[in-house]
């Protein structure tokens, strides 16, 4: 008998199909979905953040998910939010005795619940944000590397989130103030895709997403008060369209930056994946190629056998 405790994470770098073969196996096995994306859990943040709602609707049933359009945006959110979240949400699927089903892209929040991180909430300490002042982003970023590698690499290309991980990372050090996280027995898979495959994909459902109302979106994010520099801080294509509409760059240099980027992404990803690995966690990997419905027979034959 399938033991419905047990976590189904899918995971995989950016392009790979993920939400929607998660919301597939979950219509099949009775399972809710729970987002690892650090960025979809802001409101109005839709296509920038790839959050295709129609994913969810499987056969004409609407698969329940969790942690998508939780806040405003502009609010700051991190993996000890995440963890919290995630906690709530498993309880309560598990509580219903549904299968939870963790899909996303964020790497970084995914190991933080199968490794069962010990986090802390960490306070602003303006004295020590004030002795960083004068350093220069190459030595910021130097600091954070020496710290223990919880973060997004995004945390590296704005000086107040580079700021704000070291922060975070010296209270995590210093302090015994954690909070016990559950170790939860689940089973990894991950979808892969050659690599110039990724690199079409991703191309592709950039300009798909440009063409369907991206610029406009993060017009209206603009008009709605959020700030340049907040809309930068989300990176990607929230940093490099907010540069195009406030005239710091060109269409095509914008189209050009934020392509290769979202590339970089990818094989950030795929690196941390591999560092995984490498410390011993067991990622199933699941050929891309394969039909949709021989992709989700894999991952329930996975599930049944772990």
């Amino acid at each position: 008998m399938m033991d419905q405790t047990k976590l189904l994470c899918i995971s995989g770098p950016t392009a790979t199909g993920k939400t929607r073969l998660a919301a597939m196996v979950a219509a099949k096995m009775q399972g809710e979905i729970i987002s690892a994306d650090s960025r979809q859990v802001f409101r109005n943040m839709n296509l920038g953040t790839g959050k295709d709602y129609e994913d969810y609707l499987v056969n004409g049933q609407n698969i329940p998910y969790h942690l998508i359009d939780i806040l405003e945006a502009g609010a700051e959110y991190n993996v000890f939010e995440f963890q919290k979240d995630f906690l709530s949400a498993y309880h309560e699927i598990t509580g219903r005795g549904k299968l939870p089903v963790l899909c996303g892209g964020t790497a970084m929040y995914i190991e933080s619940v199968l490794a069962a991180y010990r986090l802390s909430a960490a306070p602003r300490v303006e004295d020590f944000r004030f002795s960083l002042k004068d350093e220069s982003m190459e030595e910021l970023q130097m600091r954070l590397k020496s710290i223990k590698p919880l973060h997004n690499t995004t945390d590296l290309l704005d000086r107040e989130r580079l700021i704000r991980a070291i922060e975070i990372s010296r209270f995590e050090t210093s302090t015994s103030a954690e909070v016990n996280f559950p170790k939860i027995p689940f089973l990894l898979v991950a979808i892969a895709f050659e690599r110039e495959i990724i690199r079409r994909r991703i191309t592709e459902r950039l300009q798909q997403r440009l063409k369907n109302g991206m610029i406009e979106e993060v017009q209206q994010l603009l008009n709605k008060g959020l700030t340049p520099d907040q809309l930068k801080f989300y990176g990607l294509e929230y940093r490099f369209i907010t540069m195009y509409l406030n005239h710091e760059i060109r269409y095509d240099e914008m189209y050009s930056l934020l392509n290769i980027a979202i590339h970089q992404f990818a094989k950030r990803q795929m690196t941390w994946f591999r560092r995984m690995e490498k410390q011993g966690f067991e990622i199933h990997w699941i050929d891309g190629q394969k039909t949709e419905n021989e992709k989700v027979e894999a991952i329930i034959k996975l599930y049944q056998e772990a």
